[in-house]
């Protein structure tokens, strides 16, 4: 995998400067569901916004760090970060960036409405002794911090207070304000209209403080739900790129004339959950008991869902069947422990009738039609293999605004849900959803999972600096909540872009579109 990038990215390198720049007309299964940088914690929206709102570090196409809004950063003690700013870098709107503008953006990020606290969470205070440098502290010493700001886009302080948006909506309850609408970034694109759920246009910025490796000169993003107008608009010449492109639809588009088919895994994993908190279910008739709280429940879904099956017929081999909740790629993930037993319907049968469901029960399922791949396809295959050990499902499948709304506010019962780690880091993906949802923790745990030596591992993952004993923590908590089925892996999916043969652009694992490498010749 990293062969490929940095094949593409020495690639990109070596091209020259475009006599004539472009414009780059792409579309994606939904839309960016808000302009606030720390509005919402969901790859898409975030990799969006990061062609306007910069962090401190980002992100190389060889997935190291390199400086950005700072220019150098140090663990000046073990529970403090110091980051020296760029010098000469403005906002959009003509604003110079100082440290100010840095403290004020994280700790409006650690903020009430605020859905960047999974990145934050660790962060104890943050202080700016000169106008060019900022330090964190941390509750403990916290060796993968840089990593975990690297979504943090930094705002103006001014602008914000301008407009009345220094603090941050909550998007689950649907709130919005003046930065959930326009942008005043340092990036290289800045926002020229925005029509949510039709289109967005973005322009270079030519005030940009860095080289640009991009020939763009606008960008058009338009939201397009339904996949086979997705690729009807790549082939007939309307989209330059397009993601994802169906596992169906792959050959065809490879064997487009002018077209071609960008592949690669993606560090993004599959996976249902249930409600494990709640003494009865919302989404059930089910009246006085919850049985998903019953582990030998939970292990007879595991048993009667048929991940294998999903690969094949779902997702046509365009996946890698998972065991944990993280893949291969990410710091922590260990193959011994990627282990998922054979399907087994009778031994399903038996665990049902052990905890008194043997005439099974309904339940809901909560599904989106315009955020994974194949994501409708998966959720109704899962209603008859549950069928089989009793369980009705019900599938709710609704556009991703919707489903997003619901799930993450834990209004569910039963939801197919996925997560891909930014940080590259299995911390990030057990303090998300592994880790019980109190204290900033647990942002995206929508069922409720809880486990007692998890929590007590959770903090200590996060200060231990021994790498060895790191990973045996980390290793420690992915068998716990495997064994406890606390979610139910069932892949990663592979990415699948179609581009126009005359684009070059770096396919990234975290399928993160970057916009500032991206060419059209």
């Amino acid at each position: 995998m990293k062969r490929a990038i940095l094949a593409l990215a020495g690639g990109l390198a070596l091209l020259a400067p475009a006599a004539q720049a472009r414009t780059l007309r792409y579309a994606s299964v939904g839309d960016i569901r808000t302009m606030d940088p720390h509005g919402l914690y969901e790859t898409f929206t975030q990799s969006t916004l990061a062609n306007i709102y910069e962090s401190l570090l980002r992100m190389t196409e060889m997935l190291e760090l390199e400086p950005s809004l700072a220019v150098s950063w140090e663990q000046a003690r073990p529970d403090m970060w110091r980051f020296r700013l760029r010098p000469g870098v403005r906002f959009q709107d003509g604003t110079p960036l100082a440290a100010d503008d840095v403290v004020f953006s994280i700790q409006r990020a650690m903020a009430d409405g605020s859905d960047m606290k999974v990145a934050t969470a660790t962060i104890r205070a943050v202080t700016s002794p000169d106008p060019m440098t900022v330090e964190i502290e941390t509750k403990g010493p916290n060796p993968i911090l840089p990593r975990e700001i690297v979504f943090l886009g930094i705002m103006s302080r001014s602008w914000a207070e301008a407009h009345n948006a220094t603090q941050p909506v909550d998007i689950r309850k649907g709130q919005d304000n003046f930065a959930s609408r326009n942008a005043n970034g340092t990036g290289p694109f800045r926002l020229v209209l925005r029509e949510p759920d039709s289109r967005t246009v973005l322009a270079s910025n030519p005030g940009w403080w860095d080289t640009p490796r991009h020939n763009l000169t606008e960008v058009v993003f338009r939201p397009i739900g339904n996949s086979a107008t997705r690729v009807a608009a790549l082939l007939s010449g309307e989209l330059d790129l397009m993601e994802p492109v169906p596992v169906q639809d792959i050959p065809r588009i490879a064997a487009a004339p002018g077209l071609r088919v960008l592949q690669g895994p993606e560090i993004r994993t599959v996976f249902l959950g249930m409600d494990q908190a709640r003494e009865q279910l919302t989404d059930s008739p089910l009246r006085g008991r919850n049985p998903l709280k019953d582990l030998r429940v939970r292990r007879a879904m595991l048993l009667a869902v048929d991940a294998e099956a999903i690969h094949q017929r779902i997702m046509r081999r365009e996946s890698r069947v998972a065991g944990l909740i993280i893949g291969p790629g990410i710091e922590g993930y260990d193959a011994a422990l990627d282990l998922r037993p054979r399907t087994d319907v009778e031994a399903a049968k038996r665990l049902m009738a052990e905890a008194g469901y043997a005439d099974g029960f309904e339940i809901g399922l909560d599904c989106p039609n315009d955020r994974l791949v194949n994501d409708a396809a998966i959720c109704t295959a899962v209603v008859p293999m549950l069928a089989r050990i009793g369980i009705k499902v019900v599938p709710n499948i609704r556009p991703r605004a919707q489903w997003s709304q619901k799930v993450l506010s834990r209004d569910t019962s039963f939801y197919l849900q996925s997560w891909s780690t930014p940080t590259y880091d299995a911390f990030n993906p057990l303090v998300s959803i592994a880790a019980a949802p109190r204290n900033g923790h647990g942002a995206f745990n929508s069922g409720g999972y809880e486990n007692a030596r998890i929590e007590e591992l959770i903090p200590r993952i996060q200060r231990e600096t021994d790498a060895a004993g790191r990973r045996a923590m980390i290793g420690e908590v992915l068998r716990i909540h495997r064994d406890e089925i606390g979610h139910i892996p069932l892949h990663q999916q592979f990415l699948a872009w179609g581009v126009r043969a005359n684009v070059a652009t770096p396919l990234m694992p975290d399928n993160v579109i970057k916009l500032w490498l991206t060419r059209i010749d």
